[in-house]
């Protein structure tokens, strides 16, 4: 690809990087950081596979931020990672959740280093923002 190409690109996913940021999630953006991150979180972790999408930028991004910001049980961590544009780290962050087919973008709910509740793009795709939160709230009421 090109460096403008790669420029380009950087510069468009800013805005949708900084949602979750600016919402309390760290960014994993290289596989030190997601193997760092799987080794040392203990605890309840969110993460939230991200993508440039219209379900990601309407539905999922506000979904995973609304559900964190109104929850009284919330997850100990959160982090994300950028699927299309971190893609050794969004790889590393899928070997560790095992079996689960990978998908952009997806969140997984982790537990003692467990993947106990995922959503996959197709149940994100197609439902309201309301729905994925409740999914999301059950979660962490369940798990958190």
């Amino acid at each position: 690809m090109s460096m403008a190409y790669e420029e380009y690109m950087k510069q468009m996913v800013k805005p949708m990087r900084a949602e979750l940021v600016q919402a309390g999630f760290a960014e994993l953006t290289t596989v030190e950081e997601v193997e760092k991150f799987v080794e040392t979180s203990n605890g309840t972790s969110l993460v939230v596979v991200n993508s440039v999408c219209g379900c990601a930028a309407g539905l999922a991004r506000p979904a995973a931020t609304q559900s964190v910001l109104v929850s009284e049980k919330k997850p100990d961590h959160l982090v994300t990672v950028f699927a299309g544009q971190d893609k050794e780290a969004t790889a590393k962050m899928r070997e560790f959740f095992g079996d689960i087919e990978p998908s952009s973008p997806s969140m997984a709910l982790i537990k003692d280093k467990k993947v106990v509740h995922f959503i996959h793009r197709y149940d994100i795709e197609g439902n309201s923002m309301e729905a994925i939160m409740e999914n999301l709230l059950s979660a962490f009421e369940q798990y958190c």
